[in-house]
């Protein structure tokens, strides 16, 4: 059978994010004790049970947010609902059983498939005895956990291994432990040949990010909204197209830090960065109605500090100068990509609509390119003699306070694979003192080397070495 679905459902705040963290052994969902802060589905495999499971975290049921989310959250958790093998309905056994609990559970008692109630937040053995209230559910198969400190999850593993060998689940291959502790992410896994390519989708709040994954879907997967901020989590979302495998990671909006008014603000934006250490290409969203904007330039300046590939997405091309002839229009957006955000020179443009479904499949062959032209390099002697020639054409300046000149011994490339699917290149410099190499003059070289090899999205990445002298 197919790997069998577990959604956790249950009213806001009663920790169902940390469970789903817990049961993922990664900080996916933002935990947070705003009710509301989980919109999206979420979605990874399971990694506490002996069998093969896929774990969805989905928005709190059955009260009314005040950002006007509560209609979509709902029509979320039922999708999930209907999709589900197994369902966990999570209560907090420390606050008295509320009408919501009630209500949620007589839909449960509607559903085709089992449900295990999970009494969360019971710290201790004294908070076990709120059982008898929680009887009234009428659900024999319950558990008490505390996400917040693990308690329970072994009992909880049990309980969902012996409904997941009923399903005929398969059994988890063993692997070995991973280097880091439950509930915290462990580091990317070493790509093969089947490894997707995981492309982390950024942007300042509004620009289409969310809607541009719902067009390349074709599915209203995750919650659209003009209200900014709409999206929280980094949401990883298994796709393929062609028979390319890819995981799209849909992420919060980054406003300026001046402008996060919410702690929860705060972890989206941190979330958002991590997202882009861990991707293997980012794809930067632009709302072209509105055009480059500082906060803009700050996640680019973040994309570049990580050395990732790039594309860069101008979206809502149907707003900008609509009245104009299309060709002026391109050439515009271009020139106006290109004077704003000269250090991303390297990432080739793709211009969409995310509404009307335009564009979509020029973002995937601009992947296709980047991933394909990644190892374009020059060969050790070539490299060597590019950048001599370079030197000798554009002799480096004496640095105002060393009083030397960078001096260029030897150079050669180093490329890991072993955990990107898009490898990039570092070109490493063995040079008298590294301290020699200005911010400009390495701007220099990177165009020198730019100007040798056909490599878009993929940008060029200087490792000096100051030469070692000996002590004696």
């Amino acid at each position: 059978m197919s790997t069998p679905t577990i959604a956790i459902v249950g009213r806001p705040n009663v920790g169902k994010s940390a469970i789903f963290n817990r049961m993922v052994a990664r900080r996916i969902a933002i935990v947070h004790d705003q009710p509301g802060v989980t919109r999206d589905r979420l979605s990874a495999p399971c990694r506490i049970t002996d069998y093969e499971a896929l774990v969805v975290d989905t928005g709190g049921i059955g009260s009314t947010l005040d950002d006007g989310f509560a209609t979509q959250v709902q029509q979320e958790a039922d999708i999930a609902l209907a999709a589900a093998d197994l369902i966990m309905f999570v209560c907090d056994c420390r606050d008295h059983l509320t009408p919501i609990d009630k209500t949620i559970a007589t839909r449960l008692h509607k559903a085709d498939v089992p449900v295990m109630l999970v009494l969360n937040k019971a710290d201790t053995e004294k908070q076990e005895l709120n059982l008898g209230e929680f009887a009234e559910l009428g659900f024999s198969d319950y558990v008490f956990t505390s996400a917040a400190h693990g308690r329970g999850f072994a009992q909880l593993a049990d309980k969902l291994n012996r409904q997941l060998k009923s399903l005929g689940a398969t059994p988890v291959k063993a692997e070995a432990e991973p280097d880091a502790a439950p509930g915290e992410e462990p580091d990317r896994e070493e790509v093969t040949a089947d490894s997707p390519i995981r492309v982390a989708i950024v942007g300042r709040p509004n620009a289409g990010k969310s809607s541009l994954v719902n067009a390349i879907l074709n599915d209203k997967r995750t919650i659209v909204s003009d209200v900014a901020g709409t999206t929280r989590d980094a949401i990883d979302i298994p796709y393929t197209r062609d028979e390319q495998k890819y995981v799209l990671i849909d992420t919060a909006g980054m406003r300026p830090r001046s402008k996060r008014d919410t702690s929860v603000e705060v972890f989206s934006a941190m979330r958002s960065e991590k997202a882009i250490r861990r991707s293997d290409i980012c794809l930067l969203v632009i709302d072209m109605s509105a055009g480059v904007t500082q906060q803009d330039r700050r996640i680019a300046s973040i994309i570049a500090k990580e050395s990732k590939p790039c594309i860069i997405i101008v979206n809502k091309f149907d707003l900008y100068c609509a009245e104009a002839p299309l060709s002026a229009r391109k050439d515009a957006v271009k020139e106006h990509i290109k004077e704003n955000l000269f250090f991303l020179d390297y990432a080739p443009i793709a211009i969409v609509s995310a509404k009307l479904g335009e564009g979509m499949p020029s973002i995937f062959k601009s992947i296709a390119r980047v991933q394909q032209e990644a190892l374009n390099m020059p060969g050790t002697g070539e490299l060597n003699r590019l950048l001599q020639r370079a030197m000798e054409m554009n002799p480096p300046g004496q640095h105002r306070v060393l009083r030397k000149r960078l001096k260029l011994f030897y150079a050669t490339t180093a490329v890991n694979e072993k955990y990107t699917t898009i490898p990039v290149p570092t070109y490493v410099l063995f040079v008298n003192d590294k301290r020699l190499l200005t911010d400009s003059y390495a701007q220099y070289l990177r165009n020198t080397i730019r100007s040798r090899i056909k490599a878009a999205g993929v940008p060029i990445v200087l490792s000096p070495r100051s030469r070692v002298r000996n002590s004696d």
